[in-house]
């Protein structure tokens, strides 16, 4: 299609232009003379100085957001062969960034030279300013009549909160779950999580810094009194001191051992960012704040479409428990929803926690099974363990509320380009790997599409988690010959010697009762998402600019020019805010209830779908004796299988072994088994191992 590429190069020419800005930034030909006539053209009575740094750093990436909606609906469901694979190979392994692609190092590397370039550019203008006795707009008076090396501790001070913003400019834009410009740059939001970590570390070190030197600086000039200083036109210190007290109170919680250890207490602390965001906007006032505007305004809008989704408590169908302490749950589900494998979704049970949202990969496949989306859950943490328990007891309930958010994922699915394509799982990191191969097993059956030769290699450490191994098929019948794929299975057990003989209870089906109330799992904004997407962010962003250009012409203009007083910054700032939240909940509202509206009118056929009862054996994959078989499909899935007792995979060994001259290198599971991997396939010398984390990076 025509349309899309030229969509595409629109938005990389807007993009590129929006990149050369940040370059530009801090030079003088940007400061002294563009940046001067651009507010000399939209300084108007409505927007005042706000008007300029709107059109250019909120206003580019909007367009961006929205270009991107529509180009994402034209290309849907459209596989592309992923690109620059070379780039894509692991360069650093191990470390504190844990794995890390050549194209991502290249990206980290340019932006840190960003950094790098502002603050040197910044500096070395102020420092010749100070030297030449100017005092800039940026600075007290008195200060003139500081040591220069005070002025100039101060200007580092000031620059490295700047740079501690540019860092905040980018920070939402990795946790924007329904953001329609990850999938422009072929991201997930599951694997830009850590670029967020690295953002996130990297502010709160500038900002840390930033707010420890001008405590320094004011104790130097006996000047303590500015820390409750509360400026009406200027930046206010004491909202910077409580923003930057919030933000440390995040960041001390999000460091791993903490996180894991304490998980709760990582999870509340972080809803602190609104109270961070919040005084933030007071501190710099919305002028200032409009430059990393357009990535919190997308985020607020995502946030706002999930809250209203999590609103609906879905139809839990059944629940499949396995001896090893794992359960399945499955929901009905909406046939108009799509969604590739490896998406995941993030559940809340309110009998567990009423707040906590846990992210689990979506098991299922939206074409094989067009009315179920089903979940894979290990008990292995405190709120897995109590789902587990509630659900094993003797006297399990009859109906459990759970909400749900999403699905989330890729736009598109590339592996198939692979000859062959080696899945490694490393315990419940083989839920991702299930999704893959029943689309696998789909596009076979319906497309008669070659496929690639199905390696998987999956390690656990007891023969009861083998019956996971019966997850890889859905309940409800496959329509093909299993025969038709290349499909190998390896499976280890660690901690075993051999098979088990104590344990041969059957797969365990509990029936939840169905609830009027509950509805089918269904996208918030239906069928056409990224349509009803780029609707709300543009309709959305065009009623504030009319609400507050009504506010700033007829009530902020005429306080500033008939009194002696200039309208409060923090005021103006709360203004805005409160206007951009109240028309993201109002569009976003309308669009929701329209979509709800014709989602339930579709999903009136399929309120009670029966799906037909398991009658699996797990035992015969630990303890190789007959089951009750289902299908052929079932039969030939054993017999392509090996059990390992007492051994650990060679992964280095196998993964050198297979030939080809490409080999998709899938791995989710443990963080050494994934630096394992990705080692290997960053030190092959033949090139044609790909390597591709499915893992959390939580």
């Amino acid at each position: 299609m025509v349309l899309p590429g030229i969509i595409k190069k629109v938005i990389g020419v807007i993009f590129l232009g929006y990149l050369m800005i940040w370059v530009l930034t801090p030079t003088n030909l940007w400061r002294m003379n563009w940046l001067l006539d651009l507010r000399a053209q939209t300084d108007s009575r409505y927007f005042g100085q706000q008007g300029a740094n709107m059109l250019v750093y909120t206003f580019s990436v909007l367009l961006i957001a929205v270009l991107g909606c529509l180009y994402l609906d034209l290309q849907s469901n459209r596989t592309e062969e992923k690109k620059l694979a070379r780039w894509r190979r692991p360069i650093l392994v191990k470390g504190p960034l844990g794995v890390v692609s050549a194209l991502e190092l290249v990206f980290l590397s340019l932006f840190l030279a960003l950094l790098i370039w502002s603050f040197s550019t910044y500096l070395s203008i102020r420092f010749r300013e100070i030297n030449n006795g100017v005092v800039s707009h940026h600075h007290h008076g008195h200060m003139t009549d500081a040591p220069k090396w005070v002025q100039k501790l101060r200007s580092s001070g000031f620059y490295l909160g700047i740079l501690g913003n540019i860092c905040c400019a980018f920070l939402f834009y990795p946790v924007t779950r329904g953001s329609s410009i990850l999938p422009l740059l072929g991201l997930t939001s599951e694997g830009s999580i850590k670029y967020h970590i690295w953002l996130g570390h990297i502010t709160m070190i500038f900002f840390t810094a930033h707010g420890i030197i001008f405590l320094l600086y004011w104790a130097i000039t006996n000047d303590l009194v500015e820390i409750i200083k509360w400026d009406k036109t200027g930046v206010s210190n004491v909202a910077g001191e409580i923003s930057l007290l919030f933000g440390i109170a995040i960041w001390i919680t999000v460091f791993p051992r903490l996180r894991r250890n304490m998980f709760e207490l990582f999870f509340y602390t972080h809803q602190l960012y609104t109270l961070f965001i919040f005084f933030y906007v007071l501190h710099v006032g919305f002028t200032f704040f409009c430059i990393m505007l357009p990535g919190f305004y997308l985020f607020l809008i995502d946030r706002y479409l999930r809250f209203l989704q999590s609103r609906q408590k879905v139809r839990l169908v059944s629940a499949r428990l396995l001896p090893c302490e794992t359960l399945e749950l499955n929901f009905s589900k909406s046939p108009v929803l799509h969604y590739n494998p490896t998406s995941i979704v993030f559940i809340n049970v309110p009998f567990i926690s009423s707040l906590q949202w846990h992210p689990f990969t979506v098991s299922s496949n939206s074409n094989l099974e067009p009315d179920k989306l089903s979940v894979v859950i290990k008990k292995e943490g405190s709120w897995t363990a109590k789902l587990y328990d509630t659900l094993a007891s003797p006297s399990p309930v009859d109906r459990l509320e759970v909400s749900l958010e999403g699905p989330y994922g890729p736009i598109s699915v590339d592996f198939l380009r692979h000859d062959s394509l080696v899945m490694i799982a490393g315990g419940s990191g083989i839920t991702p790997m299930i999704s893959l191969i029943r689309d696998i097993i789909f596009r076979k059956a319906t497309m008669n599409c070659p496929t690639p030769r199905i390696i998987l290699l999956c390690a656990f450490k007891h023969g009861a988690d083998l019956t996971m191994l019966d997850l890889l098929l859905p309940i409800t019948g496959v329509p093909i010959d299993i025969t038709q794929l290349q499909i190998e299975i390896k499976a280890f057990v660690t901690r075993d010697k051999e098979p088990s003989t104590g344990d041969k209870s059957l797969v365990r089906t509990i029936w939840f009762k169905p609830n009027p109330t509950d509805v089918p799992v269904s996208a918030a904004l239906g069928t056409h998402a990224w349509v009803w997407l780029g609707a709300i962010i543009s309709t959305s962003f065009v009623i504030f600019l009319i609400i507050m250009g009504i506010i700033g012409g007829y009530y902020i203009y005429p306080i500033d020019k008939n009194t002696n007083e200039v309208y409060s910054y923090s005021s103006r700032a709360v203004l805005n805010m409160l206007v951009i939240c109240a028309v993201i909940m109002g569009t976003a509202s309308t669009a929701t209830l329209w979509n709800k509206r014709r989602n339930a009118r579709e999903d009136k056929q399929i309120q009670n779908i029966d799906v037909s009862t398991p009658t699996t054996s797990p035992g015969c994959w630990a303890y190789n004796v007959d089951r009750e078989l289902e299908s052929q499909p079932q039969q030939s899935l054993i017999q392509n299988t090996k059990v390992h007792f007492g051994s650990r995979p060679d992964l280095k060994k196998m993964l050198l072994e297979y030939e080809g001259s490409s080999t998709g290198v899938l791995v989710s599971g443990p963080t050494e088994m994934r630096h394992e991997v990705a080692g290997v396939c960053s030190s092959s010398t033949s090139g044609n191992l790909h390597y591709e984390a499915v893992s959390f990076n939580w």
